[in-house]
């Protein structure tokens, strides 16, 4: 009779494997998870949680001019860089704490080591030196920066990864994407005083979003300092003497800045994780292929998160996570949906968007209503700032289901978080209609808008 050290081994101690590891406990399962780094993953050590922290930092300056058109009259505010970082770590170190409570609580063993696959059922525990062996295994390693492995002077260029431990507040910062990560910092570093230029390969950012939210923000993110260096890419990095950076760019230009930032995508974290010993088939760029399980081709394995490649968000992970935990611990299968994910962009101005945008809605449903509301949100008439919000409904005309909710401005994440709800239940445009405006507000104007911008 073969002997199991654990019934799951979880690899990686991120949102996903984190859930799956205490929902698996909950059932009476004997677990045990490794994580090489910190417990909390990506999104809580050096991602969305400490980037939001950034970013409401960032938003300070803007408020403290908005201030003075209501009356206040400040004097003396400066920004101390320094602070900043201690007080996040302060805030990361308190959430990783009770990561690893929860765990302990649950009646998880945790391990603070790389571990590495060496069979189907067994893992090397790294900087133990041994090997145990569980009756499944999940891996949820997630996901890391990419930067051009054959830029010239890569080395002089950093990722989100450090830019959450700078020493200092560059003066000057050219941040590479056009995506979620490029984005937002490239709104903190614009919104603490950073000279900040975007260097962008596509025509128009965020690739995939629904094109009047690419094109707003695109209008809105020079009024906020940001300069957009569209179509060009970095041809190489030199460090000069002083420590200050020369950028050549690919259209002749040449950017001198204090540093250089890759945001160009991220690469399932699968190198070296013993993948081939165990079997486990992977796909483009690495990812572990599962199926709607999150079953690998290897009876007893799994994996869940960003190492799959699939929607790669915290809460889907999460979910995924609680779906494999459910299923093959709790005898409650389930499987993750992806329809109707609500996402947010903490740009500046913000970004909340779920269901489809209009060329993927039309593709999908054939003709459509389009509803649209541009405006100037209540508080900048009296800040005198020149901003636009833009609300935006997608409806199926055949149905007239909103099957797409896109929003740009002020808390546009927490009103599209409350859109998806209805969306998710099917809700129509008439169910919009018939719902009482919260007034004064500027999510009123998602129940209030009743003639089409743009029909068929």
């Amino acid at each position: 009779m073969t002997s199991y050290d654990y019934d799951l081994f979880v690899i990686g101690g991120g949102s996903g494997g984190v859930r799956a590891a205490r929902i698996a406990a909950g059932y009476g399962a004997r677990v045990a998870i490794a994580e090489e780094y910190r417990y909390g993953g990506t999104c809580v050590i050096r991602g969305c949680v400490p980037k939001k922290l950034l970013v409401y930092a960032s938003r300070f300056h803007g408020e403290f001019v908005d201030a003075q058109g209501f009356g206040w009259t400040l004097g003396g505010a400066s920004f101390d860089w320094a602070a900043l970082i201690a007080n996040k770590d302060k805030e990361i170190a308190r959430l990783e704490a009770a990561y690893r409570s929860n765990l302990d609580r649950a009646g998880v063993q945790t391990f603070a080591t790389r571990a590495v696959l060496t069979g189907p059922d067994s893992v090397r525990l790294v900087a133990e030196g041994r090997v145990v062996r569980a009756k499944t295994i999940l891996i949820a390693t997630g996901g890391q920066p990419n930067i051009d492995a054959k830029l010239p002077g890569r080395e002089h260029a950093i990722t989100s990864n450090e830019a959450f431990h700078l020493a200092a507040l560059p003066r000057r910062i050219a941040i590479a994407g056009g995506g979620y990560i490029a984005v937002e910092f490239a709104g903190i570093f614009a919104g603490l005083g950073a000279e900040t230029t975007l260097v962008y390969r596509g025509d128009k950012i965020l690739r995939g979003f629904d094109e009047d939210l690419r094109e707003d923000l695109m209008v809105a993110l020079p009024r906020r300092g940001v300069r957009l260096a569209m179509g060009r890419t970095f041809k190489t990095i030199e460090r000069r003497a002083d420590g200050t950076l020369s950028a050549a760019l690919s259209d002749g230009g040449r950017l001198d800045v204090d540093q250089v930032m890759f945001a160009i995508g991220r690469s399932p974290n699968t190198a070296g994780l013993g993948l081939d010993a165990a079997g486990v088939t992977t796909g483009p760029g690495g990812a572990i292929a599962v199926d709607a399980r999150s079953a690998t081709n290897v009876v007893n394995i799994y994996a869940v998160g960003d190492v799959t490649d699939r929607v790669n968000l915290t809460p889907v992970a999460i979910r995924e996570g609680h779906a494999f935990a459910d299923s093959v611990f709790g005898g409650k299968p389930w499987a993750a949906s992806y329809d109707m994910i609500p996402t947010a962009v903490f740009s500046e101005p913000e970004i909340g968007t779920v269901g489809l945008g209009e060329a993927d809605a039309r593709a999908a449903h054939g003709e459509l209503d389009i509803y649209k509301a541009r405006f100037r949100p209540m508080k900048f008439t009296l800040a005198g700032r020149d901003e636009k919000m833009l609300m935006k409904l997608v409806v199926a005309r055949g149905t007239g289901r909103v099957v797409g909710c896109h929003v740009l401005g002020p808390d546009a994440g927490e009103i599209v978080q409350m859109a998806a709800i209805a969306m998710r239940m099917g809700a129509t445009k008439a169910d919009f209609d018939a719902t009482m405006a919260l007034h004064p507000s500027a999510a009123e104007e998602l129940v209030t808008m009743r003639t089409p911008w743009v029909a068929g």
